[in-house]
């Protein structure tokens, strides 16, 4: 009897170790996190949404605390995106031009991450189920469902060794894949190179649009009554359009895995009002006082629609 006393001790202390020794749902998003920000890697991407499958190849590099993402399309017309710090600048094939956004782009092209864990499971339930092999890589599948109608399900296979995600999966409410991103390969590097943009573009015709920086919130010409929980301010912008008399005025909300944003703009008799849908993105637009209000995003109809109709304009 004490023998057998002993066994299951040992059984439950190698239990406990090995949960020691995995890291928590939580703790495994915080470790990819880490490791798409510090990690030379690249490899080939499929982006599968609204239907249309397109091949790329994927690059980030890092170098003393500056990171850079590269994606070359591998389907025609080819076209390349660099996103830096600062900046994401797009160049086309077609009419061999380049255009440079400047404004702070911290959202990396394969997925959206919160900046900080602590509030994530409020809204979500983060579960483990099982390992898979991607890309001839292991990986453990980490199930992200929402608790609320105002945000999708997301499943991510995470790699057991670097953490890096080697593929992401958005579901809707009937549980249907709508968008797709899987590594078909990956390869690790010690260092990649940054590209100089300015070098790699020189002699092509380069457009850079300045007028994209955040400004205060409290600058915005209206207010939000109600939205989602997590669903915080991101950042907000005034666009100078050619065609209207006044800017279009921008705010960015996301829960971290989902981003949602607000427009509000002159009357445009164009506009349908109500709800709307394009694929992964849903929008509902009203009149406000006047002004048209737009609010969409890669969210359920439910919240976009909670946020549009919560929005007033300013008294002061």
């Amino acid at each position: 009897m004490l023998k057998l006393f002993s066994l299951i001790l040992i059984l439950a202390a190698a239990n406990v170790f090995a949960d020691e020794a995995q890291p928590s749902p939580s703790q495994t998003l915080m470790k990819m996190q880490q490791a798409m920000d510090l990690l030379n890697y690249h490899g080939t991407v499929a982006f599968l949404r609204n239907g249309k499958l397109n091949t790329l190849k994927y690059s980030h590099a890092s170098i003393e605390g500056q990171n850079q993402e590269r994606l070359i399309t591998l389907n025609s017309p080819m076209h390349e995106v660099i996103r830096d710090a600062d900046k994401v600048s797009c160049f086309f094939e077609t009419t061999s031009r380049v255009v440079v956004d400047h404004r702070p782009s911290a959202r990396s092209f394969l997925m959206d991450l919160p900046e900080r864990m602590d509030g994530v499971e409020e809204y979500y339930d983060l579960t483990f189920s099982g390992e898979e092999q991607v890309a001839l890589l292991t990986a453990r599948v980490l199930d992200i469902k929402p608790k609320d109608a105002f945000r999708y399900a997301r499943r991510i296979w995470v790699e057991k060794q670097q953490f890096l995600p080697l593929k992401i999966e958005v579901y809707d409410q009937n549980n249907d894949t709508i968008e797709q991103v899987v590594f078909t390969e990956m390869t690790l590097e010690k260092s990649l190179p940054l590209v100089d943009v300015n070098a790699s573009f020189s002699g092509r015709e380069i457009q850079h649009i300045h007028d994209r920086m955040p400004m205060p919130f409290d600058q915005a010409g209206f207010e939000l009554t109600q939205v989602p929980g997590g669903f915080n301010p991101q950042f907000y912008i005034q666009l100078n359009m050619s065609d209207a008399e006044q800017p279009v005025e921008h705010l960015l909300l996301s829960d971290g895995f989902s981003s949602v944003s607000v427009y509000l703009e002159q009357k445009n008799e164009k506009m349908e009002l109500g709800a709307s849908s394009s694929g992964t993105v849903n929008s509902f637009s009203r009149l406000v006082d006047g002004y048209l209000l737009t609010v969409m995003g890669e969210v359920p109809p439910a919240a976009v629609k909670l946020i549009a109709e919560g929005v007033r304009l300013r008294s002061d």
